[in-house]
């Protein structure tokens, strides 16, 4: 088999291994969104939605100490420095793990109803975004251990059992989101209950990596503990900071549409947000896949494996996009229907929000993954850029559209991706930006 091919069959195994993985982080929310949709209320679908920053600020932690951490580790596999990502593995997992348990005590114990006055400003809606979100608060450890074990096993060479593991989790929450809501009668606090649990299995499963491989055995800590630590937040900090910047727009979205299109517009909303997910599902397997596998062919120094690894992301990239995007503008009135829409206005303008939207997530798939190609070819200033404009340009526009042009709501998002594309043009020409393999 020639080396093109082994990259080619790689690529593959770590791709849909990864876009697995990222149904663990978007696949819960939108079950819950279609089940609370229909056994509940379409104010529960509201409700989640509302609660969906809390979910985006604990991906931001993954991100910051995982993310980052696993891209270091894949280096040094490929450098073949066991002993180094052994450590780094160690202090990653003593992060998240320490983090995520001090948000669930923090947030989710002490002021959980705090937290949903800040999220929700809707006396109506407020209660059932309460008990959402305090079950998901008190498990955020569990969503920090599997999207951080998801990771590093599949780093590790075993991207099947991530698959595995993220099925059977979604399977469980699947299932218990119905035994929880309609049988148990625990209302919306079943639906976070469910994804908790399915995290719990999911976890069980990944710790099973560990009974046939040992490159990644955790360690002692020894000497550079401050210096490694600086080392997995700052190669973290752009996909952090991204995300963070997403959980500002989540928050700021919610509460303009809220306040500029009451009721029916945070639902259409939500529905939106829940399109968002799928594309995410694509993007998010698509950037892990160029962490991982590209940042082994960085450490080989093989820049034609890693030019390989490029090419075919965004090829599937591109024909994923594509085949969403048409789906969505052949059937919008079958997807209101599923999130439990049965009011015809909010039909109607689900028909046409879902349609704008579809549309608009094509730019921001494009412009994430070029964030991740930036930090890979060690353009760390333009991954930073874009990693705080990805979100924080849609801020201001979609305030600017809601004040002075609400009926053209829908479209604040497409016309900020658009205007950040031109950011990122002007700013790579100004700045002479070259993509060549930075040496490790």
């Amino acid at each position: 088999m020639s080396e093109n091919d082994n990259i080619s069959k790689q690529f593959q195994r770590y791709l849909w291994a990864y876009i697995l993985v990222a149904l663990s982080a978007c696949l819960g929310n939108v079950v819950d969104g279609i089940i609370v949709g229909n056994l509940i209320s379409e104010d529960g679908v509201s409700a989640i939605n509302l609660s969906k920053p809390i979910v985006q600020f604990i991906f931001t932690m993954h991100l910051l100490i995982n993310a980052g951490a696993g891209m270091l580790v894949g280096y040094a596999l490929g450098r073949k420095d066991t002993a180094e990502a052994r450590t780094l593995f160690t202090r990653a997992l003593g992060l998240s793990v320490g983090l995520s348990l001090l948000l669930a005590v923090v947030a989710g114990a002490i002021f959980p109803g705090k937290v949903a006055t800040w999220l929700c400003s809707n006396e109506m809606l407020r209660p059932l975004a309460l008990d959402y979100m305090r079950v998901l608060l008190l498990g955020a450890p569990f969503y920090v251990l599997m999207w951080g074990l998801s990771t590093m096993v599949g780093v590790d060479g075993s991207p099947r059992l991530v698959s595995v593991a993220v099925i059977v989790d979604n399977a469980v929450n699947l299932c218990l989101d119905i035994v929880f809501i309609k049988y148990f009668d625990w209302g919306i606090t079943g639906s976070s209950a469910a994804t908790v649990v399915g995290h719990i299995v999911g976890i069980a499963i990944l710790l099973t990596h560990w009974r046939a491989h040992r490159r990644l055995t955790p360690v002692m800590a020894g000497g550079g503990l401050w210096a490694s630590c600086r080392r997995i937040v700052g190669q973290g900090a752009p996909l952090a900071l991204a995300s963070i910047c997403l959980t500002l727009l989540m928050l700021a979205a919610n509460t303009i549409v809220l306040s500029t299109a009451g009721r029916i517009g945070i639902f259409v909303f939500s529905v939106c947000m829940n399109l968002l997910q799928i594309y995410n599902l694509f993007v998010s397997g698509t950037c892990q896949t160029l962490q991982s596998l590209g940042a082994i062919q960085i450490g080989k120094n093989d820049s034609i494996g890693f030019r390989t690894v490029l090419r075919k992301a965004l090829r599937f990239i591109t024909v994923s996009m594509f085949m969403t995007c048409v789906f969505v503008w052949i059937d919008p009135d079958m997807i209101a229907r599923l999130f439990g829409a049965t009011e015809a206005d909010m039909i109607a303008e689900c028909n046409h929000a879902l349609r704008v939207f579809a549309l608009s997530f094509i730019p921001f798939c494009y412009i994430y993954v070029l964030m991740i190609i930036y930090k890979l070819y060690g353009q760390h200033h333009m991954a930073l850029f874009i990693s705080i404009a990805l979100s924080l340009t849609v801020i201001p526009v979609l305030w600017a559209v809601a004040r002075w042009v609400p009926q053209w709501l829908w479209y604040s998002y497409l016309i900020a991706y658009a205007a950040e594309a031109v950011m990122i043009f002007i700013l790579h020409k100004a700045l002479h930006v070259k993509f060549e393999l930075p040496k490790r």
